[in-house]
């Protein structure tokens, strides 16, 4: 069965990478949730995808120049009105915040490194260690563009599971993913043919295209029953997928 990945939470329906996001793609059905880390200026790890604040939040600047407390001041919800709160408005959480949350669930959650633009110091011994932590071990995936960081990763802990996300066509990327010890691929749907994604799951490499939220693309991966799909819209997903594993 097609396992359903919310991108940032729900994110086509609510703030992304908020809780109020992860768990609505938890309400709707969803087998686990995706977000993106960096660190902030205290060495937090923080849950948003961009490396600044300016785009998701009322505030400017770099999330590793703001401290936690300044980034706990912002109002997450910015760029998407409705949710905005006199009472409480979403903020940026922090990585344990959505660990906690999990305890009282069963989601996996893949945690993409948003490394490649900044090199943040530690974040991969850090991250390890509070998965360790909350004995995660099982259901952490570790994705991101950064493939040397992937593979510290993997030096670091290979009881991990790690998927490299790509977005041009690879030849033959099972055979990349063995060579950087990963166990899944985390393709643009466009880097992503029906052929491709079959030859990878044959060689024992899950497949989990990004980002998929038509209905005619999500079909077509159900029906070769790829290993899972990461969407902005997981209610829409969990609907369509009872069609085709009843």
């Amino acid at each position: 069965m097609t396992l359903i990945f919310a991108h940032r939470g729900s994110a086509g329906t609510h703030p992304e990478n908020t809780m109020e996001s992860f768990i609505a793609a938890e309400r709707s059905g969803a087998d686990g949730i995706e977000l993106d880390v960096h660190l902030s200026k205290d060495g937090e790890i923080v849950v948003i995808h961009d490396e600044t604040v300016d785009r998701t939040t009322n505030g400017k600047g770099f999330v590793h120049q703001l401290s936690i407390a300044e980034l706990k001041e912002l109002n997450a919800s910015y760029k998407f009105k409705t949710f905005q709160s006199f009472i409480r408005s979403p903020k940026i959480p922090t990585l344990k915040e959505v660990f906690e949350w999990m305890r009282g669930n069963d989601l996996q959650c893949n945690i993409e490194m948003k490394n490649g633009k900044i090199m943040y110091p530690l974040l991969e011994e850090k991250m390890i260690q509070l998965i360790r932590d909350y004995q995660y071990e099982e259901r952490i995936i570790i994705s991101s563009f950064n493939h040397y960081s992937l593979v510290h990763c993997y030096q670091l802990a290979p009881e991990l599971e790690t998927a490299p996300l790509y977005s041009d066509g690879l030849y033959m990327p099972w055979v990349y993913a063995h060579a950087i010890h990963a166990k899944g691929l985390h393709p643009n749907l466009k880097a992503a043919p029906d052929m491709i994604i079959q030859g990878a799951m044959a060689d024992g490499i899950a497949v989990r295209p990004y980002t998929v939220n038509k209905e005619s693309d999500m079909e077509r991966l159900m029906n070769i029953q790829c290993s899972a799909i990461i969407t902005d819209y997981p209610a829409k997903a969990v609907k369509l997928r009872r069609k085709f594993f009843k």
